[in-house]
């Protein structure tokens, strides 16, 4: 069975994951959920730029609905707006009639050259950024933001701290890493270095980028072929985002020690079989009356392959579990919807109620 936090019977009724014979470990689940094909969403969309605090610029896609309702989402290590479970998550939210927002982070996507600064999984005043011109866009809206993997401890993060900018009313964060030390140690360890080298791999092209335009010296920082992501972090990353060093840039960031802080309605998913993320982390942390945490038995990181074929979402459980929430927020009573100007005390909650 799946684990949920003891406020469940305030929110949907999820049915667990039932994983398939092909996929019944988080590595399967992880490599298959990647490589397995998804349709690209095809609705036109308006590129919006999105100015952050150091001047840099992040790209967004946003399709306005018809609802009051709409949704951020923002990508993991490595990805951008066309991500796979991006576009089927814009495809699935349109499909509800609500507006949606895609936001590439620093350099990622069409936004190659317009940052000088890497992103990292503390960067919640750019979430906040995207935000904030959501709300200038959109005054009437309840704004819903969604983080996969790295953008959901940013986004964590965020709620963690109202001062670091703009809040949504809800969110959602799916396999957020939330104690980086412990992941990027569990990155650099047996199978795992499977997606050690693919995201190392990622982030240094994403260094030859700032090269090409003139953003990065080329013999700045050396890289062997051999550096983990967790060696990268210190060599690379944490310097050049503004940190001290790696330890400096994983405890300033990390939220597992953060999230009594948030005040604002979350849910929190994640897998226990997660390869490189230690769902225990979640359950030692000390959650806030306003986080809903739901861990799944199986779905590997980000894959929830279901042996349940769904006309809308296929095999996808993931897809299915995160409209369900969309749909439950959607569904707020008035009474509950969050108003963003009152400031909450902190360890206090406007909790939803359906």
């Amino acid at each position: 069975m799946s684990f949920e936090s003891a406020s469940f019977a305030l929110w949907p009724k999820i049915s667990p994951l039932r994983p398939p014979r092909w996929a019944t470990d988080g590595h399967r689940q992880t490599l298959l959920g990647y490589l397995l094909s998804s349709a690209a969403w095809t609705t036109p969309w308006e590129r919006v730029e999105i100015e952050v605090s150091d001047g840099d610029r992040l790209v967004g896609q946003l399709h306005p609905g018809s609802t009051d309702l709409l949704v951020y989402l923002f990508h993991g290590l490595g990805g951008c707006a066309q991500s796979p479970y991006m576009q089927r998550m814009a495809r699935l939210i349109e499909q509800q009639h609500h507006g949606v927002f895609l936001v590439n982070h620093r350099g990622s996507g069409p936004g190659v050259g317009l940052a000088r600064k890497p992103y990292h999984s503390g960067v919640a005043e750019d979430l906040a950024a995207a935000l904030k011109l959501g709300r200038q866009r959109f005054p009437h809206c309840r704004h819903l933001a969604i983080g996969f993997s790295l953008s959901g401890n940013a986004l964590l993060l965020l709620l963690s701290d109202p001062q670091r900018g703009t809040q949504p009313d809800y969110a959602i964060a799916v396999n957020a890493p939330i104690h980086l030390d412990n992941t990027s140690v569990r990155l650099s360890q047996g199978l795992n270095r499977i997606y050690d080298i693919h995201f190392v791999r990622l982030m240094r092209q994403r260094m030859k980028e700032k090269i090409q335009h003139g953003h990065l010296h080329p013999y700045q920082y050396r890289l062997s072929g051999l550096n983990t992501l967790r060696e990268f972090d210190e060599i690379y990353l944490a310097r050049e985002a503004g940190f001290r060093n790696r330890q400096d840039y994983y405890e300033s960031c990390s939220t597992y020690d953060k999230l009594a802080q948030v005040t604002v309605p979350t849910v929190m998913l994640t897998a226990e079989d997660d390869p490189f993320i230690d769902a225990g982390d979640y359950v030692r942390s000390q959650l806030s009356p306003a986080i809903h945490l739901h861990i799944e038995r199986h779905g590997g990181h980000m894959g929830y392959l279901s042996q349940d074929f769904h006309p809308k979402f296929g095999r996808r459980w993931m897809d299915y579990a995160l409209s369900e929430y969309i749909r439950s927020f959607f569904n707020l009573k008035s009474s509950a919807r969050r108003q963003p100007s009152v400031p909450h005390s902190k360890g206090t909650s406007t909790f939803p109620t359906f």
